[in-house]
């Protein structure tokens, strides 16, 4: 017997659920794609991007997923035979340091704690200890979806200063865009990443580089330059065709331009930003419920790194593979598997973008009534410490 015959329900951390609204623009047909409404569709876009960094920064769209963006930011500003000194606090940071050791950048790993933020007394001692000012790079994540662990990028910022070090300070958000504060400006970042398919509540397939003053300056000795990525071409165009190197990607414009709509009747980014650290409280609340020797538990212990967008839970002695099967096959509910090494042990529910109380309480009721059948001990329960907090946020 199932209980799944309903709209499914799917919390992996992006794709996240598409609004319909943002669904039935991208199912406009095709316009004019020489003048008209896609242009000025595109210059509303653009001239939107800036905000959502929060920076006068230069904004950039490539056609690609967050891999692509990663790969405009090397290319642009790097060498071969640069170095970079990555920041590992979960996986991705590694996944785009490997990138960059395939395009003949040296990349040095600053090894971290799955469970802990950057540790930032590392980071000045080495970038202190760089004194010919060898590393040209400094690469980290906002948000780690692997590990749902959240960096104080002004705490690394801070680091960098201290040490007084010259690199490029490179941070990917491609999880956190529209989930977490992110200050551009205001902390000093001079390459900002991200991309559609998260907090921005728009299929995969358009990412976003922001690049300020310095690492613009940068690209004019970057010998990793490629015609496709390159930043020159696209700053100040001839034509809007030019913008995207090739043709608009009409459909995902469509899309990104009602969602940026849609945020800013929320009232902006500040509404949205608080949105979202109450949902993620909820769920932090919830497991913590949940929680027993052996048996349920949040990957960070600490509630001031947990990530706002995503949740990796540790499932103790239970099989997460069984445990999903539970949730989609029996009742619909689709949970985002464990990565990066947490395959065998976490799962991750995804709480970016189009999401309110009724959706994420419905998603911790199903799951804890999986747990409850599956005779995993609970602490008590998790939907009764999340409806707490999403009342104690409320106001009537």
């Amino acid at each position: 017997m199932s209980l799944r015959h309903g709209r499914p329900m799917v919390v992996s951390p992006g794709p996240s659920v598409i609004p319909d609204r943002v669904l039935a623009a991208m199912a406009k047909p095709m316009p004019n794609m020489y003048r008209g409404e896609i242009f000025d569709i595109s210059d509303e876009v653009f001239a939107a991007l800036p905000k959502l960094a929060r920076t006068s920064g230069q904004p950039f769209l490539v056609v690609a997923n967050g891999h692509g963006a990663w790969q405009m930011a090397l290319s642009n500003t790097l060498s071969r035979g640069d170095k970079v000194l990555v920041i590992q606090t979960g996986r991705f940071a590694k996944w785009w340091g490997d990138m960059a050791a395939i395009s003949g950048i040296d990349v040095e790993v600053l090894a971290g704690d799955d469970r802990e933020p950057a540790d930032l007394v590392a980071l000045q001692a080495r970038l202190e200890a760089d004194t010919s000012h060898e590393i040209k790079a400094i690469l980290i994540v906002q948000t780690d979806t692997a590990t749902s662990i959240r960096n104080d990028i002004p705490a690394v910022r801070a680091a960098i200063d201290a040490a007084s070090h010259p690199g490029l300070f490179m941070v990917d958000c491609i999880a956190s865009l529209g989930v977490e504060r992110y200050e551009m400006d205001a902390w000093n970042v001079d390459v900002t990443i991200g991309s559609s398919q998260k907090g921005l509540m728009v299929p995969p397939g358009i990412s976003f580089v922001w690049a300020n003053d310095k690492a613009l300056a940068a690209n004019a000795t970057a010998d990793l330059r490629v015609g496709y990525l390159d930043w020159e071409s696209r700053i100040n165009p001839e034509m809007t065709y030019m913008l995207y190197n090739g043709t608009l990607p009409i459909s995902h414009l469509y899309a990104l331009h009602e969602a940026l709509a849609m945020i800013e009747e929320e009232g902006g980014l500040e509404p949205v930003w608080h949105r979202h650290e109450v949902l993620a409280r909820s769920v932090h609340a919830a497991v913590d419920a949940w929680a027993t020797p052996g048996g349920m538990e949040l990957q960070i212990p600490d509630p001031e790194y947990r990530a706002n967008g995503v949740t990796t839970i540790l499932t103790g002695s239970l099989d997460p593979e069984r445990l999903a099967e539970v949730c989609e096959d029996k009742m619909g509910l689709v949970l985002g598997a464990g990565i990066g090494g947490f395959e065998d042990r976490a799962i991750r529910i995804g709480h970016m973008g189009h999401v309110n109380p009724p959706m994420l309480l419905g998603t911790l009721a199903t799951l804890e009534a999986a747990l409850t059948a599956m005779g995993m001990p609970l602490g008590s329960s998790g939907v009764a410490a999340a409806s707490e907090v999403i009342a104690k946020a409320i106001t009537v």
